[in-house]
């Protein structure tokens, strides 16, 4: 069992729902993602995903896919955000989730990047473009370094999808909340209650909902009808917001406190 489940076990305990953090590796520096990360975990963030900078997503909006492309003209890459997991695992036991495309795994080589990151610290992988009937070799060397594969389920999929998704998906399950990219939107889909609803009725694990959410009421919303709120534009847009000024830290980390406690 990995920080991940351990993590869902308490909070089931508690009664409490589970707010995730997404936040672009390397932006706007690898040494403020560090910090990002511990003073996150200092202010109560259960889970942490950290993107790994592509040049080609298909599902990051426009504040996702700019901070990318800043990391990745740093040159920063998967070698260096397993070394900043590793670095910042000596400081917090914090799930630490990597989203990232399918090429950059290929390319490194699935054996490889499996060994590094359980060796970091990773506690799971995102993948939105690998789906689990191509994911056999990956899921199978994961299982064996105790790191979780946790796949997509959208408004669009199939019931009889979303039971083969079930039963591979490990840590919890990300629910897209629409049909698009990320990025802030004003309103929850009018639909998302009665979806949460049906899938749980074939989901035993813990279902997370991201894409568009990026207020406290938003996040009040999920936690009366999932297992946890995922935010990620609207954190890297308020990192965006504060590049120049010596308090990022510190704004970005009460905006995020803030999401919860409200």
């Amino acid at each position: 069992m990995n920080r991940i489940d351990v993590k869902f076990r308490q909070l089931k305990k508690n009664r409490q729902k589970a707010l995730i953090i997404f936040i672009t590796a390397g932006y706007p520096s690898l040494d403020a993602t560090y910090k990002l990360i511990l003073e996150f975990s200092r202010i109560g963030v259960d889970i942490i995903e950290l993107g790994v900078p592509f040049s080609d997503p298909i599902a990051d909006g426009p504040v996702i896919q700019k901070a990318s492309q800043v990391a990745l003209n740093k040159k920063v890459n998967l070698i260096d955000i397993l070394n900043l997991v590793r670095r910042a695992r000596k400081k917090t036991d914090i799930p630490i989730c990597l989203m990232t495309y399918y090429n950059p795994v290929f390319c490194f080589g699935e054996r490889r990047f499996v060994k590094m990151a359980a060796a970091s610290g990773v506690d799971g992988l995102l993948i939105p473009d690998l789906p689990p009937e191509e994911a056999g070799v990956l899921l199978g060397l994961a299982r064996k370094s105790d790191l979780d594969i946790i796949f997509f389920i959208s408004p669009t999929t199939t019931p009889k999808r979303i039971k083969s998704i079930a039963r591979v998906s490990k840590g919890f399950v990300y629910y897209i909340s629409l049909t698009g990219i990320t990025g802030i939107r004003k309103n929850l889909p009018q639909d998302l209650v009665s979806n949460i609803r049906s899938l749980k009725k074939n989901i035993s694990r813990p279902i997370c909902v991201g894409f568009g959410i990026s207020t406290p009421g938003q996040v009040k919303q999920i936690f009366r009808i999932a297992d946890g709120a995922i935010i990620g534009s609207a954190v890297v847009k308020k990192i965006k917001d504060n590049l120049k000024k010596r308090s990022l830290i510190k704004t970005v980390s009460k905006f995020v406190y803030r999401l919860r406690h409200v």
